[in-house]
């Protein structure tokens, strides 16, 4: 680990971890430590590999802070897997995940690596997407922490698996080589937008698991740290989904406990929208966490490149198929700005949001309070381009301890 003191916690899929952690971060102030740092790692395939990005994305921290600021660091270890551009999901690393759906993730590769062209092999596969994500009975509706269950996985999985074909720049009226008819043998081009349905599916588990180790272990955690370390000042730093992570954690802080000192989203892979009171194209609904940048005493920092095509062309594609019942009926433009990454261009809806750029913070800081969206496309090149001085600067002026 490039800094110290450093602690690591862990939360299993549910949000539950092992006894003792909160009162190992009390620990520190006890030893004199002021502000925690504390990072949450996005998708990894591992937790050596979340460990790493901690040591590196800490490195700089040690020469930003100032005078009379002891720092002291952590990271959330949580059970997430590879998030990247391409349409095809690591097979390993979902099993490493979700161990309990390895039969049903063996199966899904085979049918993925066959490709029959049959109706029954995509019914198939439709049923074994329902199960991966724990769909009740393929009933579309269904409400939990992350909203309506995904169109795509109770709809028609010929038909999902075509209109992904389309979205992959397939063209679903052709075979790969030009052979294949309408129907029959046809079938098997569809196999190109299945490998994208899978990836989506395994994009809802992880979204869901998100808010529920935030909601469930995080928030609470804190409120535990809060009370036994009522001083300590702890500045929470989420990366993809994990900037869902500690954006969910405020929902589970305990009434009254204010631990959160700043907070910064680094390429947050939630709505745009999530803070807002009021959705532009709906006033009758507010975002997931409306309001809940109340709960910081400092600063809400949304950093956002418009460099990460993770964020603004498959994340919008998610976006609307998690929450459009007419999703399938033509393919969602990328340009809609209902289905919005707050990690593509910052927090919208919320009135008096601030505007930095990466360069701007050295000289003018980020603002004491409320939302700030910090433009880092000067510097961050793609969805986990992360590990940056001009990064950490921001995380350091958002918490208000950097040097005069």
């Amino acid at each position: 680990m490039s800094v110290e003191p450093y602690r690591e916690i862990t939360f299993d899929k549910d949000g539950d971890g092992p006894a003792g952690q909160s009162a190992a971060l009390a620990a520190l102030a006890r030893q004199g430590v002021t502000d925690l740092v504390l990072l949450t790692h996005g998708w990894n395939s591992s937790p050596s590999g979340a460990t790493r990005l901690c040591s590196d994305f800490f490195a700089p921290f040690p020469g930003l802070f100032g005078p009379g600021v002891e720092a002291g660091y952590a990271g959330v270890i949580w059970p997430s897997m590879m998030f990247t551009d391409e349409p095809v999901p690591d097979y390993r690393a979902l099993v490493t995940v979700l161990p309990e759906k390895e039969p049903v993730l063996g199966r899904l590769a085979e049918l993925l690596a066959l490709a029959p062209p049959h109706e029954a092999a995509f019914a198939e596969f439709g049923a074994l997407l329902r199960e991966l994500a724990d769909v009740p009975g393929g009933a579309a509706g269904a409400t939990g922490l992350a909203g309506s269950v995904p169109e795509f996985l109770v709809a028609d999985p010929v038909a999902v698996c075509a209109l992904f074909t389309e979205a992959l720049g397939g063209d679903p009226g052709d075979g790969p080589d030009g052979e294949f008819g309408e129907f029959g043998e046809g079938l098997k081009r569809y196999w190109k937008g299945a490998r994208e349905a899978l990836r989506q599916a395994t994009y809802y588990v992880m979204k869901r698991r998100a808010g529920r180790v935030g909601e469930s272990g995080l928030g609470p955690l804190l409120g535990e740290v809060a009370r036994t370390a009522p001083g300590l000042r702890v500045h929470l730093v989420g990366h993809s989904m994990g900037a869902r992570l500690v954006a969910y954690a405020l929902r589970g802080l305990p009434e009254g406990a204010r631990p959160v000192a700043s907070v910064t989203l680094l390429q947050g892979a939630f709505s745009h929208y999530a803070f807002t009171a009021r959705l532009p194209h709906d006033p009758r609904r507010s975002g997931a966490l409306r309001d809940l940048q109340r709960r910081v005493r400092g600063p809400v920092v949304a950093c956002y490149s418009r460099h990460d095509t993770a964020l603004g062309v498959m994340y919008p594609l998610a976006s609307r198929l998690a929450g459009d019942s007419a999703s399938l009926t033509a393919l969602p433009g990328t340009g809609d700005p209902r289905w919005g990454a707050i990690g593509h261009d910052g927090v919208q809806g919320v009135p008096g949001t601030a505007a930095r750029t990466v360069a701007d913070v050295p000289r003018e800081g980020v603002p004491g309070s409320g939302c700030v969206n910090v433009d880092t496309a000067e510097v961050v090149r793609s969805h986990s381009d992360i590990c940056r001085p001009e990064l950490a600067r921001v995380v350091v002026s958002a918490a208000r301890a950097g040097r005069p």
